[in-house]
């Protein structure tokens, strides 16, 4: 009985120091955010990084675009946000009130957002459901987000690519898609698309995912939309629908824009990290296949 007492007053006084610790970490959100916001004129989005739930910078660039971009709806989607302690639109959300529809693959992960303090005091719906290119269109309808959503943000570590392509019911003002900078920038290489993608499976390394930047340059322009830059982590990439761009928020080209990430998170086949350089890794993938989405066709890793 005692234990039981000991044990639910330790899980209470973890519960309200975690609270404190995160009202301290939004409040100095705040003041970086009014710090940024100032700037208008960056040479990259590094300029204007701050993180608070983010893994990266990314919560400061996204405080500077939604202060100088005209985003009539505060709406976002997040894929990809394991049970969403650490994720892109956390801030967004409890900053500056934005509403927002988050999905992960895994029932756990979701079962532990729906449990945390902040889930009720949002406007946030979530789904446990693993994203492919034939439900993702559904999914985002069945929340009656209107078509001009405010920021889409794709982190699959795998089908990446593939799903920002078959997206058709909204035109987000804001993408920002995780890219696979292992695969470089010159090519427009992805992982052959596959409805059941999980990358450790895919290769014991974990380091086969995703898709190249230059792909999704390709991809954006497609979509009608402008590439501004990465954040400083080199893995998420920032694209801008093109009527919301300004004389702040303009377009960069692939090659002042993109960032090669420095993390290494390569593994052995138990599991284990290995902290292989880019030169490393990269022959550790050589003669894998990728899918060159310019040509529409298979081709290897290690292809010049």
């Amino acid at each position: 009985m005692v234990r039981k007492v000991i044990n639910k007053a330790k899980s209470v006084l973890t519960t309200d120091l975690l609270r404190e610790s995160e009202k301290q970490k939004l409040l100095l959100g705040k003041i970086l955010t009014n710090q940024i916001v100032e700037k208008k004129e960056i040479k990259s989005l590094e300029e204007v990084e701050f993180s608070i739930f983010s893994q990266f910078g990314d919560d400061g660039i996204i405080q500077w675009l939604v202060h100088h971009l005209n985003i009539e709806h505060k709406t976002f989607i997040e894929f990809g946000v394991e049970d969403y302690s650490e994720s892109n639109t956390r801030f967004l959300m409890m900053n500056n009130n934005w509403s927002g529809f988050v999905m992960d693959g895994d029932p756990e992960n979701i079962k532990r957002l729906e449990a945390q303090y902040y889930y009720w005091k949002y406007d946030l719906t979530s789904k446990a459901i693993f994203i492919n290119k034939h439900n993702i269109n559904t999914l985002i309808a069945e929340q009656n987000f209107t078509q001009d959503v405010g920021l889409l943000h794709i982190d699959l570590d795998g089908n990446d690519y593939y799903i920002w392509e078959a997206i058709e019911v909204v035109t987000p003002a804001i993408v920002i898609v995780e890219y696979n900078s292992l695969f470089g920038s010159e090519r427009p290489i992805s992982i052959k698309y596959d409805d059941a993608f999980i990358r450790t499976n895919a290769h014991y390394s974990n380091l086969f995912w995703g898709s190249s930047i230059k792909s999704l340059y390709n991809l954006a322009i497609k979509k009608g939309y402008s590439f501004i830059g990465c954040n400083s982590g080199g893995n998420n990439a920032y694209f801008i629908r093109n009527d919301k761009l300004n004389d702040t928020v303009r377009p960069v080209t692939l090659k002042d824009g993109y960032v090669e990430s420095k993390y290494r998170e390569s593994r052995d086949e138990n599991g284990r990290l290995t902290f292989l350089s880019k030169q490393q890794a990269r022959e550790l993938l050589k003669d894998l296949m990728v899918y060159n989405t310019e040509l529409n066709k298979e081709e290897k890793f290690n292809e010049a």
